[in-house]
């Protein structure tokens, strides 16, 4: 058989295009290029581009899957984490449920401290719920949803992302932080207590607090560079400030519940999973310790300073060079 010879279909008289020809032009011309999907920004409110975001949000939570297995697949194996653990579906749809109401919220112009009230005993439930046998199982949860989070503001102009960034930053900000176990311990004091009174003075000031040490770590290492860029990348920049933050959430957390419980069981071990493969060194880790120390006193002064210096130097201790030694660091950023 000549597979060369093309084949040969009778036309119509007059060459009129057959119905299925017309019908399949009609189709292709019909097709969305996806590039093309953001065309008409002019018109587009805060409602339409929720409405496009969450058209992406099933393709975007799987590349951000794929990111995060790429990151953490071999830390999975390294510190014997048992990987029915590690539910994608059930990371899936909480991913979905909590952006979904993300992006409601900001249709709506509803304020991000708003939605941080109405999502926040969910993230806590979602962070509660992984973490119940292995604390660890945290480091894919949030990975997860950050990564989403970040593939979602790709195709949005920069001034789109520095307002839908600030929804986002309240799903971040609840799942690498143990935020709604520090509101529980808070409900146990009361109102006058000191160790209370320096956990309020010093949660409105962290945001603060991590903002000037990022800009200091640039100072100190100004070549300094993770696996997401170097310390001055807009990107780096969020998550460097995102990750003192929660050091200072945990310390508010071993204060409220007087041990240093939280750190041994679940930051510890995140770190030591997350850092080595996100090329963060230790040393970067032991100075922003040391420099949360110096800006606390310098927030609260030196009294109510002492309701947080024993975890704090129970921090320094855990993060010391005496425990990451040369041999040590050779087999922890092994990736």
């Amino acid at each position: 058989m000549n597979f060369n010879k093309k084949l040969e279909f009778s036309r119509e008289s007059g060459g009129v295009e057959s119905l299925p020809q017309l019908w399949a032009k009609k189709y292709v011309k019909g097709l969305v290029d996806p590039d093309t999907a953001w065309r008409d920004r002019a018109k587009m409110g805060r409602g339409a581009i929720a409405d496009k975001l969450l058209e992406c949000l099933r393709g975007t939570s799987a590349q951000a899957w794929s990111k995060t297995e790429t990151v953490l697949d071999k830390e999975v194996q390294r510190h014997d984490i048992e990987h029915n653990l590690i539910n994608p579906w059930q990371i899936a749809k909480d991913v979905f449920s909590v952006y979904e109401q993300a992006l409601a919220a900001y249709a709506q112009n509803i304020p991000p401290r708003r939605l941080s009230v109405i999502v926040g005993s969910e993230l806590g439930e979602i962070r509660n719920k992984h973490t119940a046998v292995d604390p660890r199982v945290i480091g894919f949860v949030s990975m997860q949803f950050h990564y989403t989070g970040e593939l979602l503001l790709e195709p949005l102009l920069p001034e789109e992302q520095i307002v839908v960034s600030d929804y986002f930053k309240v799903i971040d900000d609840h799942l690498y932080m143990p935020l709604q176990r520090a509101y529980n311990a808070a409900a146990e004091y009361d109102y006058d207590s000191p160790i209370l009174e320096a956990v309020r003075n010093l949660l409105p000031q962290i945001t603060n607090i991590a903002t000037k040490i990022c800009q200091e770590a640039i100072e100190i290492y100004p070549g300094y560079q993770c696996y997401s860029g170097p310390l001055n990348d807009p990107r780096v920049q969020i998550s460097s400030r995102r990750d003192i933050e929660m050091f200072q959430v945990y310390l508010c957390v071993c204060a409220l519940e007087a041990n240093i419980s939280i750190v041994k069981q679940e930051l510890f071990p995140l770190c030591v999973m997350l850092y080595p493969a996100l090329e963060i060194k230790w040393e970067l880790i032991q100075m922003l310790i040391n420099l949360i120390g110096i800006e606390v006193q310098r927030n609260l002064g030196l009294q109510q300073t002492q309701v947080f210096k024993p975890y704090l130097q129970a921090m320094a201790d855990m993060f010391s060079p005496a425990v990451f030694s040369e041999k040590v660091l050779e087999v922890v950023q092994a990736v």
